[in-house]
């Protein structure tokens, strides 16, 4: 089952400069910080950088959240969606993977324990 709309993540080409950038413009430090991925909390959503992938303005990559990520990942592919990103556990309980629906689209999913729907405003 979709839970709802977790992440927006961003391909930056400088990790640095763009958590400074985004602690600027949110007022406040990222919660998780680590070379691969940097997440700021954002009104009970997350805003995440990541370091590789191409930036541009076709938009950040979207993550939905679901309860069980394997099952979900699986039940998509067997809707006729294509792997794109095998679900992988990227620290913290949190399991993210990505596949392509049949339209062509990314469809990004999430599986986060600490996420706090009580925050969302």
């Amino acid at each position: 089952m979709i839970l709802g709309l977790r992440t927006a993540v961003y391909p930056v080409t400088d990790m640095d400069r763009a958590k400074a950038w985004y602690t600027e413009l949110l007022g406040h430090p990222p919660y998780f910080d680590e070379p691969f991925y940097i997440g700021f909390s954002v009104g009970g959503f997350e805003l995440g950088l990541i370091p590789d992938g191409q930036p541009g303005v076709d938009g950040p990559q979207v993550l939905w959240g679901v309860e069980d990520a394997d099952h979900t990942y699986a039940r998509l592919l067997e809707l006729g969606a294509t792997a794109l990103e095998p679900v992988n556990d990227v620290g913290g309980g949190i399991k993210v993977a990505a596949v392509t629906d049949p339209f062509g689209n990314r469809f990004g999913i999430i599986e986060n324990p600490h996420f706090n729907i009580g925050a969302v405003q």
